[in-house]
This record gives C-alpha cells, structure tokens and sequence, in this order.
C-alpha cells in the first residue's frame, strides 16, 4: 500500500455496497479499485460485490486519532478514489472519500445500466468536511417560526417525511440539482458531512438531534415551499445543513441515527420542533446555539446528549418524538421482538423480510405464521448485518424502522 500522502499509521476500514440506479437492486460481481488521491495512478486494492452487492470491509491508512479529538492545522482523514466497474453498466469514479482512524466508512455506489454503445463517464467529487474546510456560516434565524399568518403552515403535527427533497446550493440558484433522498439517509449524510465520526456516542447524538429538529422544522412550516421553491432544504450551510452527493457514511453515526430516528428536540407548548441553529464553535462563535466542537468538549468531560443540548439551547429543552412516519406500513409495536414473540408485529416483520429477500437472497424466506423462532431471529440477523445494523436477530426500534423502508423501497421496485 501506498501511504506517501498520509500522515501518520492509524487505521480505518471501508466498505462498499453497489446497487442499480436509484433501486436497491444488489450489483453482484463489480470490481473495485481503490487508490489514495495523492497517487490516483497507483491501484492500493482490488475489491469485487457478493451477492449483496457488499464488498469485504477492508483496512485503510488513516492520519492519527489525535487529529479529530481538537482544531488543528493536520487534517483529520485520509483520502481515497474507486472506480467501479461492472457489465452493462456506466463505470463510476468518486473521489475524496474520508476515512478516520478506527472507524469504519460505507460507500454507497449507484450504476447506470448503459443501455447504448457510449459510456459516459460520471465522476463524483466528495467536497472536503466542514470542519476541516471553509464554509460560510450559518444566517441566523428565528428558532421558532411564527404559527399566526395564513397559508404558513402546511402541518397540524410533527410527520417524519419518507423523502427530503435537497436543493445542491442557495434557494435562489435555478442551476442546482434537486436530490430526492430518504429522510435518515439525508440525516446521516448531514451527521457525516459535519461532525467527526470519531466523537463520543454522546457528541454524535447531541449533533444528531439539532440536525433532525432543524431538518423537521423546514418540514412542518414548508419554509421553502411557502416561498414558492420546490424543495425541503438546501445544501447550503448559510441556510441550512452541508449535505453531499455520494457522501461516505460511517457505521457509528449510521446506527446511533437509526437509534434516534423519528426524534427531534421541543420546548414546552411549542407545538413545531425547534429550529436548532449551531456552528463549529472556534472559527465561528454563535451565542445561544450548540457548538461542535463544545459539544464534544462537554461530552468528553461526561455529559449527556440531553445535558448538552441543554447547556446551549436552554434548561426546558426535551426530546420529542414525530407523531407519524410517512411511507410506513405499521408503527413499532413499542416492544422488542425476539424468540416467544407472536402476533401481528411478528407477521408484520416475516411478511418484509421474505419480500426484502427477493432482492437479497442471502436472506432465508420465513415462514409467515406469526411465530418468532430461530429461522426468524436467523434472518433478522442477517437482514441486520446488509444493512449496516447490530447483527442482534432482535427487532428492536432501529430494526423494525430500517426493516419498513426496506420493504417499502423494493415493493416499489416490485411495483
């Protein structure tokens, strides 16, 4: 391995997963080439999708732990490229793929079936972190938005969506592409693109939360469709979050994500979730808003998500959680389903995971008879383990959410 543009001999890992287009159709049998971007030329490692469209998770140089735990002049990530090609399909390059030290990146590729003779070439560019770069801060804005003018608000209660519509640049830029994306996977994207994936569990979850009540206070006031624009947010951080295209999610922030899923951060008799402004902290001051880099501080020195939020935005601040999901088929039953579980969640849960298989035979079809046994925990766990979960066999909160958009997304392929 090439390691003449790291810093450093820490290591971090790295798996891809490869699907056809927007589908969540496994590409098996692609082959994948990494190299680091201060030797594009040099191929570090070859890699090829199972039937999953999973490669192996393999270890990569990173710089040192110490670069991401404080502000330095030493960034904090090594940089990767892969080429992916495969049968029929457009090759795909991204660049810039960030990768820290202990921690584990997921790369999401999509191919483009090519239909002609001509292939066409799409690069993606994965622009440089917000902690590391330089971005214009955020314009302040009211955390709570005013309820009394007609037409102002499109919802009487706070709704997970099933998609955020992001708008690449400022509102007024009618050149920017419009990504329709799921809403926890925007969620991650913002988390990855933000923080440091190598914080505590604590910092992560504090961040997480201002990102989800934020993202759902756009949602529940339609802030910018009101203003007459076709989309939820935009990718600006001047005006909402950072959010990339082809983003790498990292493992940690990913599962602490599915944790928190439908939650977002409230006051008392405030009917809309808060609009939780923040900045880095140390480039950017920001009074009255959380602070990255203060976040982390404070969780380091042993306070909660909940404390954190608290020291920023104020004593009586607490965690809500939506009152719908959009695109659901059925709310967790409010308990865990493990062996001895029966009943209508359990056939709920057998009922996905055999449509789900379909697309990913490494998934053994279950029996649909309401009886949660050791077939079902089998497939459960391996369900877990495609997806990026806690290979437990139990469906807990995180799993049943996961498990629905799952099904959702291939019955619509089925469709």
């Amino acid at each position: 391995m090439d390691n003449s543009n790291i810093t450093g001999n820490d290591i971090g890992k790295l798996r891809i997963r490869v699907t056809e287009g927007a589908n969540l159709e496994p590409v098996t049998n692609a082959k994948i080439s990494i190299s680091s971007t201060g030797n594009p030329n040099l191929t570090i490692e070859e890699l090829e999708t199972d039937e999953n469209g999973i490669t192996d998770t393999i270890e990569l140089a990173a710089p040192p732990l110490e670069f991401s735990q404080e502000p330095s002049d030493n960034q904090p990530y090594s940089e990767y490229n892969i080429k992916v090609s495969s049968a029929g399909y457009d090759e795909r390059l991204i660049t810039g793929i960030q990768i820290f030290s202990g921690e584990t990146g997921i790369q999401s590729v999509r191919l483009t079936s090519n239909i002609g003779d001509e292939e066409i070439y799409n690069p993606t560019v994965i622009a440089g972190h917000t902690l590391w770069e330089f971005y214009p801060p955020k314009i302040a804005e009211d955390s709570i938005k005013p309820l009394n003018e007609t037409g102002e608000i499109v919802l009487n209660r706070v709704v997970v969506p099933e998609t955020i519509v992001v708008h690449d640049g400022v509102p007024t830029d009618t050149t920017a592409t419009n990504y329709y994306v799921s809403y926890l996977d925007y969620i991650k994207n913002v988390a990855c693109c933000e923080i440091y994936t190598t914080w505590s569990d604590e910092a992560i979850k504090a961040n997480i939360l201002a990102i989800m009540s934020f993202t759902l206070n756009r949602v529940y006031t339609e802030w910018y469709r009101n203003k007459g624009y076709n989309f939820t947010i935009t990718s600006s951080t001047s005006f909402d979050h950072k959010w990339t295209y082809g983003k790498t999610i990292y493992e940690k922030v990913s599962q602490i994500a599915d944790s928190l899923f439908a939650s977002f951060l409230a006051l008392p008799n405030v009917r809309q979730p808060i609009l939780t402004q923040y900045c880095d902290g140390k480039r950017t001051t920001c009074p009255g808003w959380l602070s990255q880099w203060g976040s982390k501080a404070l969780a380091d020195d042993g306070l909660s998500a909940i404390e954190i939020l608290r020291y920023y935005y104020g004593s009586n601040m607490y965690i809500g959680r939506a009152q719908a999901v959009s695109g659901i088929p059925s709310s967790y039953p409010g308990y865990d389903l493990n062996i001895g579980s029966s009943g209508e969640p359990v056939i709920t849960v057998q009922e996905q995971l055999n449509a789900i298989s379909k697309n990913y035979p490494a998934i053994t079809p279950v029996a649909v008879d309401g009886i949660f046994g050791p077939k079902t925990k089998a497939s459960v766990a391996k369900f877990q383990s495609i997806f990026d979960l806690p290979s437990s066999g139990i469906v807990d909160y995180p799993t049943w959410y996961r498990l629905s958009e799952i099904y959702v997304a291939v019955s619509k392929i089925a469709e």
